[in-house]
């Protein structure tokens, strides 16, 4: 059995999603377990960590027996070694880093949003191809549990036609005074890129594309709830970014979404996220992990009597959709899927030309709440 070490160069190690989900939960494991490739090869992953601050990295790669780091990005970019370039700083910083990357023929996979306009993301994109890089950006939603399960009601036919989706996220984010935020203060700064619009907006491209089809046309509204928080030094900042948004989101095919997205929501709701999906034949509800549907035999008859309380649970009436398969990590296996596009040529369908389709509504969505009114989307292109 051969085996084929792969260098990546994993840039924002520090922070929290660099650090707990694709470092901790999907290279590592990645390390020890190895990624076979069509040949019988086994692909193992190497991290290189790198970022701005040398006594976190060097406390990263002592905690993880790793054995490369540094501070110093162009001397990462330089290694032979290295053959992709990951990228999970904030999203002002994307653009320079991604260029710099692909300038030094590194494959490119990269935290949403790819960047912070459409014209920078198609970019490059172009730039990528010219070069004869691969690129991808994380689409995580897509391979949550209840998403997949989801994903395979839909391949199944099991709704008939889709009629609408309705979504819920968020939970609430602590202002950081009295108890510590649980998300970075950059979050709420447009400055930095701040904002659940630019945030949630591209996850909801990709989620609604891939599912139901291309989103044509969005009306929006998005809002600063909150506009005093503080940051991880405890000082008090004003937030600049939106805190929530209320989407109405118009789909090919005459399918009607409704998002909303907030981090000032207390939950009471089985998961942070559930997506109902309502068709002629039957409808589901999706969460992180779990999925209940009701096909159109089963359903019953409400009668409106506001006089009358209600005798059965309306959550009884819904059927669990079984797992009938084991569901990894699903940053892990997207970033199996994109290490195998790398070594192998298999398929990987979330490139930065995807990356710029959900800046595109997350623009649209910005658009919308400023102006007041309904935007329509034109389709991406290179």
């Amino acid at each position: 059995m051969a085996v084929r070490t792969i260098g990546v160069a994993v840039n924002g190690v520090t922070g929290r999603m660099g650090y707990r989900q694709h470092l901790v939960r999907s290279l590592l494991p990645l390390r020890d377990e190895g990624v076979r490739l069509r040949d019988g090869t086994v692909l193992k992953v190497e991290p290189v960590l790198v970022g701005r601050n040398a006594d976190k990295l060097k406390e990263i790669a002592e905690r993880h027996d790793l054995a490369r780091w540094t501070t110093d990005l162009d001397s990462a970019l330089a290694d032979p070694s290295v053959e992709i370039y990951f990228d999970s700083q904030v999203t002002s910083k994307h653009v320079e880093s991604i260029t710099r990357a692909i300038e030094a023929g590194k494959h490119v996979y990269t935290e949403k949003p790819v960047s912070e306009t459409v014209e920078e993301a198609l970019g490059l994109a172009r730039l990528a191809d010219e070069k004869g890089v691969k690129h991808g950006v994380v689409a995580d939603k897509l391979y949550l549990p209840g998403i997949r399960k989801l994903k395979r009601l839909v391949d199944g036919g099991f709704f008939g036609r889709i009629l609408s989706v309705r979504g819920e996220f968020g939970y609430w984010v602590f202002e950081g005074d009295w108890q510590a935020a649980q998300r970075p203060s950059w979050n709420y700064r447009a400055e930095d890129g701040g904002g659940i619009v630019s945030d949630m907006f591209c996850h909801w491209s990709y989620l609604l594309h891939d599912l139901f089809g291309r989103v044509e046309a969005v009306t929006a509204k998005a809002v600063t709830h909150v506009p005093t928080r503080w940051d991880e030094q405890g000082d008090a900042y004003t937030a600049t970014a939106d805190d929530a948004a209320y989407g109405i989101f118009e789909i090919e095919n005459g399918v009607i979404a409704q998002i909303n997205s907030s981090w000032c929501v207390r939950v009471r709701r089985d998961e942070l996220v559930e997506f109902q999906v309502d068709g002629t034949e039957g409808s589901a509800v999706a969460g992180l992990r779990e999925c209940f549907v009701q096909p159109r035999a089963v359903t019953p008859k409400p009668v409106w009597n506001p006089d009358l309380p209600v005798t059965h649970p309306f959550r009884d009436q819904w059927q669990q959709v079984p797992d009938n398969e084991d569901f990894d990590n699903g940053f892990k296996v997207q970033w199996t899927e994109f290490l195998r596009h790398v070594a192998d040529g298999a398929p990987f369908p979330h490139d930065f030309l995807a990356g710029a389709r959900g800046v595109a509504l997350a623009a649209a969505g910005l658009r919308s709440s400023s102006e007041g009114r309904r935007v329509e989307i034109a389709d991406v292109r290179r």
